[in-house]
């Protein structure tokens, strides 16, 4: 059973002056790549929660998103009054054309807007609130999982059906082989009769044994259905492993290429043409799989 990189998972806890939510989004890659969205008061717990997502996701291109949103009338923020009361002060003995003296209000929204005007007070994280987040994200990963796994379930259907079709054009392959042996016979025998030479029929036979030897495709036929089956039976497992079957792809696109240079017939190269585009596919697919 395989599974993709691509996944979606997504969690919230009311508690009862906030609301958190946690998002996690993924897409494929050849390494782990987390990148974390965190408020700051929870930024001593990030690797924490870097480690519950890493061994829970292993690879992928991931986004890990913690929201937090204040439902109650607690809030951290306030007014720093003896900055606000200095800005103030300052801005009156600027005295801007006796202005300033007349227009308190408009001061006061000049001093809200300057810098510490606000001060927010860090809250120490709550090991129990904290408890609950984590089975939050525990539940966005396993959210997120199941997408994979749903994902994975129709990776691994194209797959298999793209390693049938390799497998089939392999078998028409070779059932036209006979032809191009007969093929080779028949251009070689061309080739010498337009010379108008009289041949030795033993040393003719002989010399085409050797041709078609060095030009038989047996030896890859037999490597290639290994690995067509190897891919399958590496489809089958238990766990998802998407650099193996990278791995199996790279040594089927061997066979593929050298049954390609070694056909010399336009039939069998035809069907070589379509078996490398149903391995490309093969090669696309398997980027995404974990």
């Amino acid at each position: 059973m395989i599974q993709s990189m691509t996944g979606f998972g997504k969690s919230v806890l009311q508690l009862p002056n906030k609301k958190i939510t946690i998002e996690i989004k993924s897409l494929n890659s050849k390494n782990l790549d987390l990148n974390a969205r965190i408020p700051s008061q929870y930024r001593e717990k990030e690797l924490v929660m870097r480690n519950t997502i890493s061994s829970a996701l292993k690879r992928g291109k991931v986004d890990f998103s913690l929201y937090v949103e204040q439902t109650g009338d607690e809030t951290s923020a306030s007014v720093n009054a003896e900055a606000v009361k200095n800005y103030i002060k300052q801005l009156k003995d600027l005295d801007l054309g006796g202005i300033a003296s007349n227009h308190d209000s408009k001061l006061l929204e000049i001093a809200m807007r300057l810098p510490d005007a606000l001060k927010t007070e860090r809250d120490e994280i709550d090991e129990n609130e904290f408890a609950e987040i984590e089975k939050t994200l525990l539940e966005a990963l396993a959210e997120i999982n199941e997408f994979r796994t749903a994902e994975g379930a129709a990776l691994e259907k194209d797959l298999k059906l793209r390693v049938s079709n390799i497998g089939n054009l392999l078998d028409e392959i070779m059932q036209i082989n006979p032809e191009r042996v007969e093929n080779v016979r028949e251009r070689l025998r061309k080739g010498i009769e337009d010379l108008k030479e009289n041949v030795d029929e033993n040393r003719f036979e002989q010399e085409l044994v050797y041709y078609i030897e060095k030009y038989d495709i047996t030896e890859e036929e037999v490597r290639l259905k290994n690995h067509l089956s190897y891919f399958t039976e590496t489809l089958n497992t238990e766990d998802s492993n998407g650099r193996k079957l990278g791995f199996i792809g790279q040594e089927m696109g061997r066979e593929i290429n050298t049954i390609g240079s070694k056909s010399n017939y336009a039939p069998m190269q035809q069907l070589v043409v379509q078996m490398k585009d149903e391995l490309e596919k093969i090669k696309e697919q398997v980027l995404n799989v974990l």
